[in-house]
């Protein structure tokens, strides 16, 4: 995961003069001044020294620290952080795996609008992977995805209309989403595209 940068008039500068070491390669330096902004409660300092020890950029003092960094940011509500969160708990890396868990982490950062949150979890919804199947939730969640540009999330929810997963089946909705991921460079959805496109010329009387 990428570190974050911080941004605003209200960014501790000790936070923003750890982003500014890390860019430059001074990585001592980046940790300590994460880990200065970080115990003072700064949360994307906190997810940054975190993603600093997975990566073993930096020492860390016990094989929790990370971890435990990792997830001050996510209880504190910074998305990205439950977003990783949960993904360490759906694999099962460096935590016992716990698909619950995982369901409730990416819930928390997709309301928060995390789009690969949002992915995620319609994902487990969809199957019913730590959480009773519920397609018609699947459905928003992948349709909220799709609404902020993600094209797996497009062509899944054109599909889901194409069929009636989960929402009322419509023709004119499925053509639309695998449009929108066809104008990303999907290309099974440009090819969904045209062939939904063919069968409503077929059915459609001329001069209609």
């Amino acid at each position: 995961m990428p570190l974050l940068a911080l941004a605003g008039p209200t960014a501790p500068d000790v936070a923003e003069n750890g982003v500014t070491a890390y860019q430059a390669g001074r990585m001592n330096d980046a940790a300590r001044l994460f880990e200065q902004a970080a115990r003072r409660g700064n949360r994307l300092a906190q997810f940054n020294l975190a993603m600093m020890m997975y990566r073993k950029e930096t020492a860390a003092p016990d094989p929790d620290a990370a971890w435990r960094w990792l997830r001050r940011a996510a209880t504190a509500g910074l998305p990205q952080a439950q977003f990783t969160l949960a993904v360490l708990y759906d694999h099962g890396e460096g935590v016992v795996k716990s698909l619950p868990t995982a369901v409730e982490w990416y819930r928390r950062a997709a309301e928060q609008g995390h789009t690969e949150a949002q992915v995620s979890l319609a994902s487990m919804l969809f199957v019913g992977q730590g959480i009773a199947r519920d397609d018609r939730a699947a459905a928003r969640w992948y349709l909220a995805a799709a609404q902020a540009g993600h094209v797996g999330a497009q062509y899944i929810i054109a599909t889901m209309y194409e069929h009636g997963d989960g929402l009322p089946a419509d023709p004119k909705q499925a053509a639309y989403w695998f449009q929108q991921a066809a104008q990303q460079g999907d290309i099974v959805a440009r090819e969904r595209y045209q062939a939904l496109m063919s069968a409503r010329d077929a059915v459609t009387p001329p001069g209609r």
